[in-house]
């Protein structure tokens, strides 16, 4: 076994991710008192952080060069230190803790790692991005059986099993996403309207179709789609803002939009931040939720058709994401690439 492992590190602030990293070797650190050594095997992706990362654009992270990257990575105990008990040797781990994705290998905190069934890249996506889904619509949105809700991006990572977890709780799934394949994908998922937002405008559907009706709506993306969620809440309606990638052009990680009393005073709607790093406390019952349904059938985890391999990979994928053309979770194959 080598005693080096390799590593994407930012080494210098820049327009895009690739362009301000480089790929590292480092020396193997062995586990201390309380902590574990992994193996890194599959990675998620997070394209629009990663790049607002590498430009020094995200106010909540302070950012001192050079920083190690990535966020989530599912991977293998190798080895554990003492008095760590819950953990052993083989067993499955996720980390969604900043600069212990984009790695080959991660040594630190047991209290970093979630330990999960098994190796393989669905429970990555559950452990993280499901967690995020499941505690954006149910914490944040306080979605009920039943209702109506929005979801923005829809056939993204988080978008589908926001999707699915809402149509698991019987609500009436308004779906938002470009092109015929992601709306079919989505519709697939049981969502009982998709918009294409190519071809349509989501303000004037929602207008026509459900106006004052939505109970929850859930948006990442900001612009005219977030102004479509907030003008057509129904009495009592919550808008969870978990992003603003159409505001964002290389800018600070500030939203800013006019006042929007009158769009939720008369209905006593509100809308709502949410921030996943800030709602740890929730993450365990998520889990509780969350990994029955997915054990039970009752949703499904679907990654973007192209592969993406080794740390070297992980450029390309931050790229696909930005394409727009990614459907389903986007991850990086670490191993995979690094042992070829």
């Amino acid at each position: 076994m080598s005693d080096t492992y390799r590593a994407i590190r930012l080494t210098r602030f820049a327009p895009s991710f690739r362009e301000g990293c480089d790929i590292v070797d480092l020396p193997v650190a062995q586990p201390g008192p309380g902590e574990v050594r992994v193996q890194n095997l599959w990675c998620g992706v997070n394209g629009i952080f990663d790049t607002q990362i590498a430009r020094n654009a995200v106010d909540y992270v302070k950012i001192g060069l050079p920083t190690f990257t990535g966020v989530e990575a599912l991977g293998r105990v190798l080895a554990v230190g003492e008095g760590v008990t819950d953990l052993a040797v083989g067993d499955a781990v996720v980390t969604t803790r900043f600069t212990g994705g984009y790695r080959e290998e991660n040594t630190g905190p047991a209290a970093n790692f979630l330990k999960v069934p098994e190796a393989a890249p669905e429970w990555l996506a559950l452990a993280s991005t499901g967690v995020s889904a499941m505690v954006a619509l149910t914490v944040i949105g306080e979605l009920k059986h039943g209702e109506t809700v929005a979801i923005s991006a829809a056939a993204g990572g988080l978008g589908h099993l926001m999707v699915q977890i809402a149509v698991d709780m019987g609500c009436h799934v308004v779906a938002v996403c470009g092109g015929k394949d992601k709306c079919d994908f989505v519709r697939s998922l049981g969502a009982a309207r998709v918009i294409d937002y190519r071809s349509e405008d989501v303000g004037a559907v929602l207008a026509a179709e459900y106006k004052n009706k939505l109970n929850v709506a859930v948006d990442t993306v900001s612009g005219s789609i977030y102004d479509a969620f907030l003008a057509n809440l129904a009495n009592h309606g919550r808008l969870v803002v978990g992003g603003a990638a159409a505001d964002l052009n290389g800018k600070p990680e500030i939203v800013s939009a006019p006042r929007i009393a009158n769009d939720i005073y008369y209905k006593g709607a509100s809308v709502r931040g949410f921030m996943n790093g800030l709602l740890t406390a929730h993450w365990p019952e998520a889990r509780a939720r969350l990994f029955p349904m997915y054990q039970q059938g009752r949703i499904k985890v679907t990654f973007d058709s192209e592969h993406h391999t080794g740390l070297a990979g992980v450029y390309d994928a931050v790229e696909r994401l930005l394409s727009g053309r990614s459907m389903g979770k986007v991850i990086v194959d670490i191993a995979g690439g690094a042992s070829q």
